[in-house]
């Protein structure tokens, strides 16, 4: 039986594979300064990178989760290898033969299970390329030709062929000295009358890979009319093959997704391949099944949630596709904040436009459209007449609940103003208000909409800063600068904004985390006529404890009056960030009147007519300061 691997050979192992070019395999790094480099943790989620690495010392460290080690160490944790196996797959990359201390070269059936199923599926592979060849697979070329690609094509993605008999891949794996066990564990074989028989048979053959670049399985066109099988089929769940957590091109797209942060999601191998001969190499598509979680987080590790990142969707514009982008945009809002819908004319698959316009209509096609909230919410308001009041609110009852589940305040208060214009509701404070009174429901009864029961309150529950990624608190910012001040002053000194401040509203403070101490001050009781226990009470109205940190340190830092901390002084911030919220509520009602030009006269003239007030209060405002409050 072989024993352990000689400690000399697992050292040479680790000095021979640099620990960044095996973690580059997984996820995007950057320069992180002293000879570091950074990316998003595989192991944990998060939206900043805390995960290092320092390829002159071989090891990493994740300040999040704290996971940490070497190179051999990394690979056991992100592909759940045993010691020996991490060691055999990373000598086998780097060329060296490995010695072992009880019994010499490792028999290949003592070796460890996943290497032994990756192992198979490569032998596999090549034995489908090489069938491609052969007079029956005259189908299979035939089918490639006629979607345009040709026998280079073919070989750039490993495509192959299955011979229709029924064990010929089996017997062929059992010559290499594979046990019926490993063949049906697998997924390559399946257990038949006689014995194992192939999984696979009569059909064009696309090799899954992982982001590492192993094979870990298959996907299978039919390609004859008697064959009773579905159109597609793939390889069962199995030990290395987990249909949620692949992505089909990822080996071959990761490079350039993470260089242009920007990935391309199709909806099949022909499309994959298409996109790819287009010069649209960041194409991937999932393998029979929908866009999801674990998708999300193997292409945030590539992109690293840069501002600048891109996902963009060629979902059909057939029912199927409509709900895939409704899935996708609830599962992550921050990966829908930065995702887009391209449909291409007449509905065309990439693979289908690029037969009938070429290259560059498909490349084309991978350029940013719709953003994909919007996409999912023009779904929804589209099946609705909204010529009449009861289209609108029952469009309104549909969307609300969807835009509600966005965590981030900012973000939601932007798709609340545009559906306000989709449903050609002037009134966007009503609409913005209806979501968060919807977002408020959802928290309080663990994430259900709502019901005919009402709500605690009417005011809605503001998220802690942590989730927030809108404006980040700037004190250069005059906005925000000022809007501390007068939070500093509600907290510290109620009495100098008092009655005034009480009738400010979340929305007028523009950065999320002062809009969630307003929002404590508010469910606090208000600082009109605070009580001696006011600053107690107003900590013990936070959610959660990054907001409670906020409202301590705006109740102790110095208020930065140029002279004394007064009732002139308190009034210049009252009406600071008044004139300010007045600016951008005329700003957003001349851009709603620019957008919505279809609504009717009466619509436009009470819109204008705000606008006329607005201007007027405006005038006050820099005329009297807090006395036109």
């Amino acid at each position: 039986m072989a024993g352990r691997i000689n400690d000399d050979d697992v050292k040479a192992v680790r000095d021979a594979v640099p620990i960044d070019a095996v973690v580059s395999e997984y996820l995007q790094l950057r320069n992180a300064g002293g000879g570091n480099l950074k990316g998003l943790c595989p192991f944990h989620d998060e939206k900043s990178p805390s995960f290092q690495v320092s390829p002159s010392k071989g090891l990493f460290h994740c300040f999040g989760c704290q996971e940490g080690g070497d190179t051999i160490a990394f690979v056991m944790k992100i592909d759940h290898l045993s010691f020996s196996e991490t060691v055999e797959r990373l000598a086998a990359k780097a060329g060296i033969t490995l010695r072992y201390e009880e019994g010499g070269y490792n028999p290949g059936h003592q070796r460890g299970e996943r290497i032994r199923l990756v192992e198979a599926h490569k032998a596999a592979a090549q034995f489908y390329v090489d069938q491609l060849d052969s007079p029956e697979a005259e189908i299979g070329r035939k089918f490639l030709a006629e979607r345009g690609f040709d026998q280079a094509a073919a070989a750039h993605f490993a495509v192959g062929y299955s011979p229709a008999g029924w064990d010929h891949l089996t017997r062929f794996l059992r010559g290499k000295g594979f046990s019926d066990k490993e063949l049906i564990l697998s997924g390559l074989s399946q257990d038949g009358r006689r014995g194992p028989i192939d999984r696979f048979r009569g059909r064009l053959m696309w090799p899954i890979k992982d982001v590492g670049g192993e094979i870990v399985g298959f996907g299978a066109r039919k390609l004859r009319d008697d064959d009773n099988g579905p159109k597609y089929l793939n390889t069962p769940e199995t030990p290395i093959y987990k249909k949620s957590q692949v992505l089909y091109g990822i080996d071959l797209a990761k490079k350039d997704i993470a260089k242009v942060s920007r990935a391309v999601v199709v909806e099949g191998y022909t499309d994959v391949m298409a996109c790819h001969l287009a010069g649209v190499t960041t194409a991937i598509a999932t393998c029979g099944t929908a866009f999801g979680g674990d998708h999300i987080k193997i292409l945030r590790r590539l992109l690293m949630d840069n501002g600048s990142a891109r996902v963009i969707f060629t979902f059909d514009g057939d029912a199927a596709g409509q709900k895939a982008a409704l899935r996708a945009f609830e599962d992550d809002q921050k990966f829908a904040a930065e995702t887009y819908i391209a449909v291409a004319p007449d509905g065309m698959d990439p693979c289908d436009l690029r037969l009938a316009k070429g290259d560059p209509a498909v490349a084309e096609l991978a350029e940013p459209r719709t953003p994909l909230f919007e996409f999912a919410l023009r779904q929804i308001v589209k099946r609705y007449d909204l010529d009449t009041a009861g289209g609108q609110a029952a469009a309104l009852d549909e969307a609300a609940p969807i835009v509600a589940k966005l965590k981030n305040l900012a973000v939601r208060h932007g798709v609340a103003v545009q559906l306000a214009g989709m449903l050609g509701i002037m009134d966007e404070r009503f609409v913005v208000q209806r979501v968060s009174r919807v977002a408020q429901w959802q928290r309080d009864r663990g994430g259900r909409g709502p019901t005919a029961d009402r709500p605690r309150r009417e005011t809605p529950q503001i998220e802690a800063p942590a989730a927030q990624s809108g404006p980040a608190l700037n004190l250069r910012s005059p906005a925000h600068r000022t809007e501390r001040e007068l939070l500093k002053l509600a907290l510290q000194r109620p009495e100098l904004v008092s009655p005034f401040f009480d009738a400010y509203g979340t929305d007028e403070f523009t950065a999320p985390p002062y809009a969630a101490v307003r929002q404590c001050i508010q469910d606090a009781g208000g600082a009109d006529g605070a009580p001696s226990d006011y600053l107690d009470v107003v900590r013990e109205a936070a959610p959660n404890d990054t907001v409670r940190s906020l409202v301590t340190e705006l109740a102790v830092e110095a208020i930065f009056a140029a002279k004394a901390v007064d009732e002139v002084y308190a009034a210049e911030q009252l009406a600071a960030v008044r004139l300010r919220a007045v600016d951008r509520r005329i700003d957003q009602l001349n851009s709603a009147l620019k957008r919505l030009g279809s609504v009717s006269p009466e619509q436009q003239a009470a819109a204008q007519q705000e606008v006329f007030v607005l201007q007027q209060y405006k005038t006050a405002l820099k005329t009297h300061g807090a006395g036109a409050l």
